[in-house]
């Protein structure tokens, strides 16, 4: 990846310190802790907290915010614990994708594709319920007009509703880690 330095904003770290465990992000200096217990990073060769991390501190804004590198990360917070300068890798990345959803550099479809939250088919469900007894997050619910919605925010992309519909009529897009996985 070639760096180019007008596009880097040397401030941007700032806007990820107020973030809720965001405060050491500028501890970093790059041990690779947090990578060697990354499960991700292991499946999803474009993947490594560390960079994130390093990447915030340069100044790479639009390559995070607009990017999907931060959406890959499971947010199984192994990072945390194994960091000497207790930088919080997992809160730093939530953070940035809090930022590209306040920013709207993001969409619903671009999470749905990048298999972030499972959708249903409207002409395909039957509002059995399955998926609503089954979830353990409460994402689905029968709207009004006979069929389940999921909620994205709610949705953890586990798949249990997508194995267990008798209709087949929910779906989700392969995760980074399946994707990864794959080749």
């Amino acid at each position: 990846m070639t760096v180019q330095a007008a596009k880097l904003n040397s401030s941007f770290y700032e806007s990820v310190i107020p973030y809720e465990g965001c405060e050491s992000v500028t501890l970093c200096f790059s041990c690779g802790s947090c990578s060697g217990v990354c499960p991700v990073e292991k499946v999803v060769d474009e993947f490594d907290p560390r960079k994130i991390v390093h990447m915030v501190n340069l100044g790479m804004e639009d390559d995070l915010i607009k990017g999907d590198i931060i959406w890959a990360c499971s947010q199984c917070q192994s990072c945390i614990p194994v960091c000497p300068q207790n930088v919080r890798c997992a809160d730093i990345i939530k953070a940035l994708r809090e930022e590209a959803i306040k920013r709207k550099t993001i969409d619903k479809e671009f999470l749905r594709e990048l298999g972030l939250f499972a959708v249903v088919d409207p002409g395909k469900c039957v509002a059995c319920l399955t998926c609503v007894r089954l979830c353990p997050f409460g994402a689905p619910h029968i709207v009004d007009e006979g069929y389940a919605v999921i909620e994205p925010d709610l949705c953890h992309a586990c798949g249990i509703c997508v194995k267990d519909c008798p209709a087949k009529a929910i779906s989700l897009e392969p995760s980074f880690e399946a994707r990864g996985a794959e080749s």
